[in-house]
């Protein structure tokens, strides 16, 4: 049997040519399926791109730009991060989903349809249970709802997670990487089927207060709410938190998103930003008519211990976590202080993956969550 691993590590060179030489040095193995990565927005992505090509060549290689990366040292910033995951063990085929601008729920289906067969041509005897999906999907597309809902759909009881690539909270334009180039208005669709025991998760640490807002006029395409309860969204919004509207910010945002009610189950729709005009931009898709209520955290490090604990119970130690986590969740941790605490945890679950502007689990987009995949090391069978 191969002593082959799933390898992780990041690179903190400023300049993308050394990131990349760094992170394939560590990375690299023998017959490898894939290569994930997740990149500051901040390198030149001409340069990281073609480096990737040139020193990955002949592999298959995903990744997106962030708002953060997570790697083997914890919260990361400006840097390079990933894993690659050996043939051996793994069986992984990837798809870019282009034109988010002109979603189509078919095109999606035939897509997702496209990989199944791609990857059930590899190996016929694969069997569901033992294949996750991961999406990586443009940040500022606005269009993680309905892709989400129709590749979950499409992939049936395969778990799909996800989350939405990020430019450095500079909400210009964002990028998924594939077929050695980075792309906007686009997705990155990764299956794996694994021979390591595995666990989708989710965990938020947030409750919802009582009182009522209701969203009273708002900008569907633009996520844009502009009156709750009939007044201006920002002044109400303030008066539900006890402050003035210029005192609205990131971190007010990160410690007092709102949230949603579907089917018995609360949901956050984190704020993005202030307008000029008074409204506020989510960073999920809202209606006239919602109700939101504000909530409030509830222990961010209790809430991931008990999520690792979980995870242990399920899978054992894990190998790899790749983690979508919220960019207000890192904003959160950064104003409490609470950096060290979160480093070690991700250190010692061998955690990498990015701060995002969304998350997807389960066909669902959701905000200031953590959604992922946690691989175990004992295999669950033979070779893939």
């Amino acid at each position: 049997m191969s002593s082959q691993i799933i390898r992780t590590a990041h690179s903190s060179a400023t300049e993308a040519r050394q990131a990349v030489a760094e992170f394939h040095a560590a990375v690299v193995q023998q017959d490898m399926a894939v290569v994930i990565f997740f990149c500051s927005s901040e390198y030149d992505l001409d340069v990281l791109a073609a480096e990737m090509n040139q020193r990955f060549s002949g592999v298959q290689v995903v990744g997106c730009t962030t708002a953060g990366e997570i790697g083997p040292a914890g919260y990361l910033q400006h840097t390079l991060t990933g894993a690659s995951f050996p043939a051996d063990s793994n069986l992984v085929v990837s798809g870019l989903l282009e034109d988010l601008s002109q979603f189509e729920i078919s095109r999606a289906q035939s897509f997702v349809q496209t990989l199944l067969q791609r990857l059930e041509s590899n190996d016929p005897k694969v069997c569901l249970e033992n294949r996750f999906a991961l999406l990586m999907i443009d940040g500022m597309s606005s269009r993680e709802e309905p892709a989400a809902h129709a590749l979950q759909y499409a992939l049936g009881k395969i778990p799909l997670f996800g989350g939405s690539a990020g430019d450095d909270q500079k909400f210009v334009r964002t990028y998924v990487f594939s077929n050695g180039k980075f792309h906007a208005d686009s997705a990155v669709l990764v299956l794996v089927n694994t021979a390591f025991p595995f666990m989708t998760f989710k965990t938020q640490h947030f409750i919802p207060t009582e009182e009522r807002m209701v969203v009273t006029e708002a900008d569907l395409s633009e996520r844009i709410v502009k009156e709750i309860n009939g007044l201006p969204a920002a002044e109400e919004y303030a008066r539900m938190l006890g402050v003035r509207v210029d005192e609205l910010n990131p971190m007010r945002f990160a410690a007092s998103p709102v949230v949603v009610m579907i089917a018995g189950t609360n949901y956050v729709r984190s704020i993005q930003q202030v307008n000029s005009d008074g409204s506020l931009t989510l960073y999920s898709a809202i209606e006239e008519g919602l109700v939101l209520r504000v909530a409030h955290g509830a222990g961010l490090v209790s809430n991931l211990e008990q999520t690792f604990d979980k995870i242990h119970a399920e899978v054992g130690h894990p190998q790899l976590v790749i983690g979508c986590d919220c960019i207000l969740r890192k904003l959160e941790v950064v104003q409490n202080g609470l950096q060290g605490r979160i480093a070690e945890i991700f250190k010692d679950n061998n955690t990498i993956g990015f701060n995002s502007y969304g998350e997807q689990f389960h066909g669902i987009h959701v905000n200031q969550t953590l959604t992922g995949v946690a691989i175990g090391s004992a295999r669950t069978g033979t070779d893939v």
